[in-house]
C-alpha cells in the first residue's frame, strides 16, 4: 500500500498529466478554429470537412466580426464550403453575427441567388426584427432575390432599428429597378424613418439622387 507521500505524488502526477492533456486539446481546438476560417475564405471544403470531423462546432464565430462560418462563406462566395455547412446536422442557419447579420442577409447583399435559394429551402428566416434580407437585396439592387423573398412573404415595409425600410435603402443607393419593384408590390413611400424623419424620396434627395426622388413621387397610385 503506498505511503501518504507516494499517494500524493501519484495524484500530483495525474493532475499534471490531465492539465497537460487539456492544454494540448485547447491548443488543437484553437488551431482547428484558425484553419476553419482560413479554409472558408479559400473555399477549401476538404479542410473544413476535416476540422468538422474532429468535432469543431459548425456554428463557431470568427473572433474579429463575430460571424459564423456560414456568414463568412457568403462574404467570400465560398459555395463549396457553404454546401458542406448547410448539410451539417448541427448547423444553426439563423445565427447572427455581432452586428445582427445572418447568412441569408449576407447572401442577399452579395447577390448570391443560389445561396439564398439553398438557405430558404433549409428554413432560413425571411422576416425578423430589425434588418432583413429584403433590406440587403434592395440596397444591392438585386430584383431577382427581392422577388424571391417577397414570394416567401418578406415584409415589404420591414423596419430597421431606426425605421429604415427597404424602399428607403433602395432610394438612397440609387437602385431604380429595386425602387420600381417595391412600389409595384405596394411599398409605402410615405413612411418616415425615426433617425432623419424622412421618407424614401427624401432619402434619395439627401443621397444626391434627385431622379430617384422624382421616380417615387411620380409613381401612379403611390401611398
Amino acid at each position: 500500500m503506498p505511503t501518504r507521500r507516494a499517494a500524493l505524488a501519484i495524484l500530483a502526477s495525474a493532475a499534471l498529466a490531465l492539465a497537460s492533456g487539456q492544454s494540448r486539446a485547447a491548443t488543437d481546438a484553437e488551431a482547428d478554429a484558425v484553419s476553419f476560417f482560413r479554409a472558408i475564405q479559400l473555399d477549401n471544403d476538404v479542410a473544413v470537412k476535416a476540422v468538422l470531423a474532429r468535432g469543431l462546432d459548425p456554428n463557431l464565430r470568427d473572433p474579429v466580426r463575430g460571424e459564423t462560418g456560414l456568414i463568412v462563406a457568403m462574404r467570400y462566395d465560398a459555395m463549396k464550403v457553404a454546401q458542406l455547412l448547410l448539410a451539417h446536422p448541427k448547423l444553426k442557419i439563423d445565427q447572427q453575427a455581432a452586428n445582427g447579420n445572418t447568412a441569408l442577409m449576407m447572401a442577399a447583399f452579395q447577390k448570391n441567388k443560389p445561396a439564398v435559394l439553398a438557405m430558404l429551402e433549409k428554413g432560413a428566416q425571411v422576416n425578423r426584427p430589425g434588418w432583413t434580407a429584403l433590406h440587403y437585396a434592395a440596397a444591392a439592387g438585386d430584383t431577382a432575390i427581392m422577388k424571391l423573398l417577397l414570394e416567401r412573404h418578406a415584409s415589404i415595409d420591414a423596419e430597421s432599428p431606426t425605421g429604415t425600410t427597404p424602399l428607403m435603402l433602395a432610394a438612397r443607393e440609387g437602385q431604380e429597378d429595386a425602387v420600381r419593384l417595391l412600389l409595384e408590390e405596394g411599398a409605402d413611400a410615405s413612411l418616415k424613418d425615426r433617425a432623419w424623419k424622412e421618407n424614401a424620396a427624401e432619402f434619395a434627395i439627401r443621397a444626391q439622387k434627385p431622379w430617384i426622388a422624382e421616380q417615387i413621387r411620380r409613381y401612379p397610385g403611390r401611398k
